[in-house]
């Protein structure tokens, strides 16, 4: 074997790259296109999840299709006691996509969809209800130029 660079070596990649490609690829069938066996794919696999690597097998879910076309970034400032209580009130709106304690101005960010414009006033209403949230600062996506990803870090970074 290889040796491994932050825990995962060549296959490790060949085999991630497989799964994000090809979600439905079984794994007899992902062992046969990198000519290993079968077991050594369920080994490895069932390291990266164990380890974290691998934090789900679902299908990634977009909000336009959804029928939240609208994104926003907010930034919310929060009262510092109230952070873990302001946790679970954000996790309780669906249309909370992510949530993040940040360094510099603003406490908490918050990437959020919305229907429309209307929708995203009324999504950053319910955060400014919350208990603990001050003041927030929103800005309306235009285009996405680089969508989420992690599979650069995978390769070497």
């Amino acid at each position: 074997m290889a040796a491994r660079r932050d825990g995962l070596d060549e296959l490790d990649r060949k085999m991630l790259h497989l799964v994000r490609e090809r979600p439905r690829t079984g794994l007899l069938e992902i062992a046969r296109l990198l000519g290993v066996a079968r077991g050594t794919v369920q080994a490895r696999l069932d390291r990266m999840v164990a380890d974290g690597v691998i934090t789900d097998f679902g299908p990634n879910l977009s909000p336009r299709a959804l029928g939240y076309p609208v994104q926003a970034f907010t930034t919310l400032e929060v009262e510092q006691i109230s952070r873990p209580d302001i946790s679970t009130a954000l996790a309780a709106i669906p249309e909370v996509l992510e949530a993040h304690i940040v360094t510099g101005p603003g406490d908490v960010w918050c990437r959020i969809a919305g229907r429309d414009h209307e929708h995203i006033q009324q999504v950053i209403d319910q955060t400014l209800a919350i208990p603990g949230v001050r003041r927030s600062s929103t800005v309306i996506t235009l285009s996405t130029v680089v969508p989420h990803r992690v599979q650069p870090l995978a390769d070497g970074g």
